[in-house]
């Protein structure tokens, strides 16, 4: 069964409190989370989800009252066989753009970002397609930055850490060569009158074969780089290959955050995710408790198919829980947040030239006879008995000191006192 957990309750009862305290260390301690978000998470950022009453399809049906087009009509690929709906489509498409930019990432987008800076964080999957993930610095599998020069895959596996099952509004694509180009501002004016532009690739390859007297080819148009229903994602392939590899590597932990859990893509990915991480035992458990390995933070309960495989619903704002989980994190386990001090400035790196200049500094203040801490007051006087210039006679050079190899071996490497008997030296 699941156990439900209302956030708000935190305040007032010590039970819920000390659950969600639970979970949150849980979360600290885990290695391989999988974290897959829809909708919901970007909803704080003004960005309307697919399926409230204030969501986009309420917004199309006012936008365009003459147009029947039922929610799931305005994201299906069929859309594309009339041009009445075609147009909508581009239309609503530049007008979601366009407040998608003027969005900034969520507490959910940086909390995700959070778990991959401390290697909590296996890999993200998201439904969304407002790349908001990638703001916060989480490389998205639409990103061109994630593209592959070389081998089978057309992106970077190794190198992705958020997953877009649904693409990305940020990107177009010709319906003709596949050929992938950033959504630019010229673009974006011509979908919102309802129009959709040429795709430069055709169009240059068309204009060579007429320049060398051959039959002109068919130029393909842009269209979205978003994954409508009943399509096939372009890089399915890929995205099989990555789901595949992270249930193989065993993952401890999956948290479900903003998604109704609709999709049966999704759905399959989320049973799949869950049933790795149940197989596994879990060595922190105790007694007869169930630890919380699959949680779902959402404000609307799961359906009944998934009792037996969400351990704890959370019900509440992402944003309020994940701000909860870092508080409880920090106060449990203050070491993780600790930055490690350098001795020269800089990230990550420790100068020995800089420690010697910070001896040096010192035995100059001691011949000063500035007062110094106690650890520090024999520096001077070590330093100056290992000088080799002490006790020279006039025009006398220093003699260099030997180098490792060149210095004379013991016979033993034990000494008389120590030794045994039969190993002493005569």
């Amino acid at each position: 069964m699941t156990l439900t957990l209302n956030l708000d309750d935190a305040a007032t009862d010590q039970h819920t409190r000390r659950a969600l305290s639970d979970i949150s260390l849980s979360i600290a301690k885990r290695k391989k989370i999988v974290v897959v978000t829809g909708a919901g998470i970007s909803c704080s950022c003004g960005i309307p989800d697919f399926r409230s009453s204030d969501g986009l399809y309420a917004l199309v049906k006012e936008q365009y009252p003459d147009v029947v087009l039922k929610g799931r009509d305005l994201f299906d690929a069929a859309l594309f066989r009339d041009p009445t709906s075609t147009a909508v489509f581009y239309t609503f498409i530049a007008q979601l753009k366009r407040s998608i930019d003027a969005a900034e990432p969520a507490p959910t987008h940086h909390f995700i970002k959070t778990l991959d800076t401390k290697k909590k964080l296996l890999r993200s999957y998201t439904q969304n397609i407002d790349g908001l993930e990638a703001r916060v610095g989480l490389l998205g599998s639409s990103c061109h930055e994630a593209k592959s020069t070389r081998g089978k895959t057309k992106i970077r596996v190794k190198d992705i850490r958020n997953v877009q099952l649904h693409g990305d509004i940020h990107r177009v694509r010709c319906i003709a060569c596949s050929a992938d180009y950033p959504c630019s501002e010229e673009y974006l004016q011509l979908f919102q009158s309802g129009k959709a532009p040429e795709c430069p690739e055709c169009l240059s390859r068309s204009e060579a074969r007429i320049a060398r007297s051959a039959r002109a080819i068919r130029v393909g148009s842009l269209r979205p780089g978003i994954v409508l229903y009943d399509e096939t994602h372009p890089l399915s392939d890929d995205i099989g290959s990555i789901h595949t590899a992270d249930l193989g590597k065993k993952p401890d932990m999956l948290i479900i955050m903003g998604t109704s859990l609709k999709v049966h893509g999704l759905k399959k990915l989320v049973k799949d995710f869950a049933r790795s991480i149940h197989s596994i035992t879990s060595t922190a458990s105790s007694g007869s408790k169930k630890p919380c390995k699959v949680i779902f933070v959402n404000k609307t309960a799961p359906g009944s198919e998934w009792s037996d495989i969400i351990d704890c619903h959370i019900s509440g704002e992402t944003d309020a829980w994940t701000t909860k989980v870092i508080e409880d994190w920090k106060k449990m386990r203050p070491a993780d947040w600790e930055v490690q001090q350098t001795l020269v400035a800089g990230v990550g790196e420790t100068s020995m030239s800089g420690g010697l200049q910070h001896v040096k500094s010192r035995v100059s203040a001691t011949a000063k006879g500035k007062n110094l801490p106690r650890e520090r007051e024999n520096v001077a006087p070590l330093m100056a008995e290992s000088s080799p210039s002490k006790d020279l006679f006039p025009g006398e050079k220093p003699i260099a000191p030997l180098s490792p190899s060149k210095r004379r071996q013991k016979a033993s490497h034990y000494d008389d006192v120590n030794s045994s008997p039969s190993k002493r030296q005569t």
